[in-house]
């Protein structure tokens, strides 16, 4: 491998190994296959696990035509394999990025809780569904944990899977010397946000998100920006005051797109959390709702209010299908990979481990004091400086106890739901279940909600009385 000279660093990356757990994904994945092809100094072998071996193999087929385009100067062989071990032996990086359940399981989180008036609009991080699609994937951490131990310790583990902050947790409590952080780009989200304050209320157009400095600090999918700056404009205050004037009828980059699209809105929330608290809320609507009592979840015509949309999972299981048929055309030649950026990081921070440039960024990690008055150990979000092997987790400071109630009452529940699954110890998994803001039913009903949804995840909860 050829060195440079001046900074000892290779000019170029040609045998790294990447495991993908979850490697019939149709969408991280594709992500992943793209941002490899499009980068010119790393390649090498990405082996793909996955529990559905035929999207596996269907991926395999797809990574290794990009080889061949002029338009990939990122060289990559893709190859599926049967067993979790093999995908794992000699892997310098690992990425996990799976589904945890069926669409079965994920109706019942998103749907069963509607029957007592609870409406989540995405359901895998907080509320019943967030609590419930947790105790299922637990078991499936441990085994990853686990392996990792067994078959690669020193590699970077890379997740991309919700329940984001008790998935990475997972990882630590049962192979502490894990190298693994949660990736999420939530936050970025804020930062383009922030480009168009900075145009409406100074003038100041064609800024680039990552030229936005933030200082993160929260859980994932609840996190809050208390510093932000371009160059010397301190940014809080310009984004109050376009918080402010933007708060009734909300901020849509296309007018409209809520109504057309699932995942979009109007920032609505965000402004009012801002208009509260004083602080930017970091994460997309449809996440922040679910972490308050439901102010704006508490029935479809207030969500619609809010101008955001509730994610129906019939909608997933149709675009599920779709993607399985895009698959097989990309598999046979049928279609052509479009290659473009995703906007993820995980080839950044790739870049970055491998020490081709030093990176910050927001990750998750236990906190060891990155943010003062939060747990000690439980998975928090921040900034960190990534360098040749090395996460060092960014200093955050302490939010107002305002916003640290919030923060700390989901944090101290993630914990709960990760020993009563460990434990398989349903009264303490009810009893966080019970403790959630979402779940504002009584005790009778809520027994009642918990012990149907439990019962439609009993086939990932092995060891659980049910």
């Amino acid at each position: 491998m050829k060195m440079s000279a001046k900074a000892n660093i290779p000019e170029k990356t040609t045998d790294l190994t990447i495991a993908y757990i979850g490697g019939g994904s149709r969408g991280w994945a594709w992500n992943l296959m793209a941002d490899l092809a499009m980068e010119p100094e790393l390649s090498g072998t990405v082996k793909l696990y996955d529990i559905d071996m035929e999207a596996a193999l269907d991926n395999e087929v797809i990574g290794n035509r990009l080889a061949g385009r002029e338009d990939a100067p990122g060289k990559w062989r893709y190859r599926a394999v049967e067993s979790l071990a093999e995908a794992l032996q000699g892997a310098d990086f690992i990425v996990i990025s799976i589904q945890p359940g069926t669409f079965a399981e994920m109706a019942s989180d998103v749907h069963e809780p509607e029957k007592y008036g609870i409406y989540q609009p995405v359901g895998d991080t907080t509320g019943p569904g967030g609590i419930v699609r947790a105790l299922r994937t637990v078991p499936m951490y441990v085994e990853f944990a686990e392996a990792i131990r067994e078959h690669s310790p020193q590699a970077w583990v890379i997740n991309y899977t919700n329940p984001m902050s008790v998935c990475t947790r997972t990882l630590y409590e049962v192979f502490p010397e894990v190298k693994a952080f949660g990736c999420c780009h939530e936050v970025f989200g804020v930062q383009y946000l922030l480009t168009e304050a900075l145009a409406e209320m100074k003038g100041i157009t064609g800024v680039q998100r990552r030229e936005i400095s933030i200082n993160v600090t929260g859980v994932n999918h609840f996190t809050w920006i208390d510093w932000a700056s371009y160059k010397d404009i301190d940014l809080l205050p310009v984004y109050r005051e376009f918080a402010s004037r933007h708060a009734e009828e909300g901020f849509e980059r296309t007018p409209g797109a809520w109504h057309t699209s699932y995942f979009s809105s109007a920032d609505r929330v965000k402004f009012d959390l801002c208009i509260r608290y004083g602080l930017i809320a970091a994460a997309g609507d449809r996440h922040l709702a679910e972490f308050m009592p439901p102010w704006y979840l508490k029935d479809p015509e207030t969500v619609a209010a809010w101008k955001f949309s509730l994610t129906p999972v019939s909608w997933r299981v149709e675009h599920k299908r779709e993607l399985v048929r895009k698959a097989k055309r990309l598999a046979a030649g049928e279609e052509k990979f479009t290659l473009q950026l995703s906007g993820e990081e995980g080839v950044r921070t790739i870049k970055a481990l491998l020490g081709r440039g030093d990176l910050v960024t927001n990750v998750n990690l236990p906190n060891l004091g990155q943010i003062e008055g939060m747990p000690r150990g439980c998975v928090v979000e921040t900034n960190a400086l990534l360098g040749r092997d090395r996460i060092s987790p960014v200093a955050a400071g302490r939010l107002p106890h305002s916003i640290q109630s919030l923060l700390l009452r989901h944090a101290i529940q993630q914990e709960d739901i990760l020993r009563a699954a460990l434990a398989r110890d349903r009264e303490k998994a009810f009893r966080a279940f019970l403790n959630d803001p979402l779940v504002a039913i009584g005790v009778g009903e809520a027994r009642e909600l918990f012990d149907r949804m439990l019962y439609n995840t009993r086939a990932y909860l092995p060891g659980w009385e049910i």
